[in-house]
């Protein structure tokens, strides 16, 4: 996976270890590794990545489930 061109997001803090990279491979499967521990791949699909992006601009992750 090292032929991976990984992108850190616009949000990243600054050029500093604390974030998430995506990539995607030759088929256009979707990457995703935190850049702190790059070993660690996680693979999805296209769907299933827009379903999150999308679950996550509209809020649905900003308090975690149970607190008020």
């Amino acid at each position: 996976m090292s032929q991976l061109r990984w992108r850190k997001s616009s949000f990243s803090e600054g050029h500093t270890d604390t974030c998430v990279e995506l990539a995607a491979d030759s088929v256009g499967t979707p990457r995703l590794r935190e850049s702190d521990d790059p070993e660690v791949v996680i693979s999805t699909t296209p769907a299933a990545l827009r379903a999150f992006l999308r679950a996550a601009k509209a809020g649905a992750f900003d308090r975690p489930s149970g607190n008020a």
